[in-house]
């Protein structure tokens, strides 16, 4: 007991502002339900003791300026909705698109500060699509910026791309009966260098950092060995989406936050019916052949984060993984239901919640909140499940009025690119 009172004292003290509603006291368990601001949280708060810090190591406040780089496919809107929500508790500035950029930085051109909106500047957060430029980003972002991305296995990624592009992409479109194998066997037949959205269907992920996607490390290993490490003086952690709550648990350390800072819905997840449900072997390595830059980054980078996840204690990461998957249950049982799941966009009836859908080809899913609730529970809620476009415009105009922007004539961007997505008309909805 006594060692239990210990705890509790020191959780008292890291949440002194914040009021304690419950507490529930088991024999091996502690759980708090807290309320902070309009955010109701019913998730156990004692888990920073399951990773102690090093005994050196003073308590750190948690940090709040983060420029993440969403890459394509990650996993990437899952991690912006959990740093959109956390700015929005600790009311921080998040950096918005420029209405000429739609909801992504103006890609795939280079990033520059000139396409964030003049409302959400200077910022704390950076979450929206871009292409990285390292200079434009410093000229934003506060000094001590936390920068991190996500990775994800190459050829999954490229199913992932081919099957959400394939209306956009020239390249894929020219495929015959939109077939991934087709493509792969012969991949230089459909894809030209430098035309419009080239950059989805040829090493996504070195372009999206910065680099030239167009070269091979077949041909220049020294090329692939310079853009890891320009994105190792830059990135302090590169998480891997095949790990995502491991790469939580080592974000939430880097940054200082709770646990429960990090808990998530599962966002802009495909159905069934629109992905392949295992990528057959030879298929994979031809994916991986042709994004073989991409292929070096992941596995150069997938490496590194084990040897971290093993400075950080394995058996402690896993541990603190487990907890969050138990407690991610909970959160989402409390929201969605019982029986939680991901359901189509058409059966979707709240419509802050309906996912956009790039094509008639591809089911993006979403969840719905049960009718008859309200409060700040059903606000947390909802911004939980809340898809990237509706979350954009909602923090756009929060922040517009918060810093009195609507008097502010919006600047007129010089040829801005089009989108690559748009929204498709919706067939009609439930009740």
């Amino acid at each position: 007991m006594p060692a239990i009172v210990q705890r509790l004292q020191q959780a008292t003290k890291m949440m002194s502002r914040r009021k304690v509603l419950l507490l529930v006291l088991g024999c091996s368990t502690v759980s708090l339900l807290v309320h902070q601001g309009a955010q109701l949280s019913w998730y156990p708060k004692l888990f920073p003791l399951s990773c102690p810090p090093l005994r050196d190591s003073p308590l750190r406040p948690k940090h709040t300026t983060v420029a993440f780089l969403k890459t394509h496919k990650t996993a990437g809107t899952t991690v912006q909705n959990i740093l959109f929500r956390f700015a929005e508790r600790h009311n921080l500035t998040v950096a918005l698109p420029h209405p000429s950029c739609e909801h992504q930085f103006c890609y795939p051109r280079n990033f520059s500060a000139h396409f964030v909106h003049p409302a959400t500047r200077p910022p704390h957060v950076l979450a929206s699509h871009l292409r990285f430029d390292r200079d434009e980003l410093a000229r934003l972002m506060p000094p001590g910026t936390v920068y991190v991305t996500i990775l994800r296995e190459p050829a999954a990624m490229f199913e992932s791309l081919f099957s959400y592009y394939n209306q956009y992409c020239p390249a894929f479109r020219r495929v015959p009966n939109a077939s991934l194998a087709a493509f792969l066997r012969a991949p230089e037949a459909y894809y030209r260098a430098g035309e419009h959205f080239a950059m989805f269907a040829h090493n996504t992920l070195a372009y999206d950092l910065g680099g030239d996607n167009e070269r091979s490390p077949r041909d220049d290993a020294a090329y692939l060995a310079r853009l890891i490490r320009q994105v190792e003086e830059v990135f302090s952690l590169v998480m891997i989406a095949e790990y995502f709550d491991e790469s939580l648990v080592l974000l939430r350390r880097l940054l200082a936050w709770d646990l429960d800072d990090v808990l998530y819905a599962k966002l802009n997840a495909r159905a069934a019916s629109s992905r392949l449900a295992a990528i057959p072997a030879a298929l994979a390595r031809a994916a991986r052949a042709w994004n073989a830059l991409d292929a070096g980054l992941y596995d150069h980078f997938n490496a590194t984060f084990w040897r971290r996840v093993a400075r950080a204690g394995r058996a402690c990461v896993e541990r603190e993984a487990r907890e969050l998957r138990e407690a991610r249950q909970r959160l989402l049982r409390r929201c969605f239901g019982d029986e939680p799941a991901l359901r189509p966009a058409a059966q979707i009836r709240t419509k802050q919640l309906q996912p956009w859908q790039p094509s008639r080809k591809v089911d993006i899913m979403g969840y719905d909140l049960p009718s008859g609730g309200a409060g700040p529970a059903t606000e947390a809620c909802l911004k939980l499940a809340m898809p990237e476009v509706q979350y954009s415009n909602y923090l756009l105009r929060k922040q517009k009025r918060r810093g009195g922007a609507r008097a502010r004539p919006e600047p007129v961007l010089d040829n801005p690119p089009p989108r690559p997505i748009r929204a498709l008309p919706r067939g009609p909805q439930g009740p």
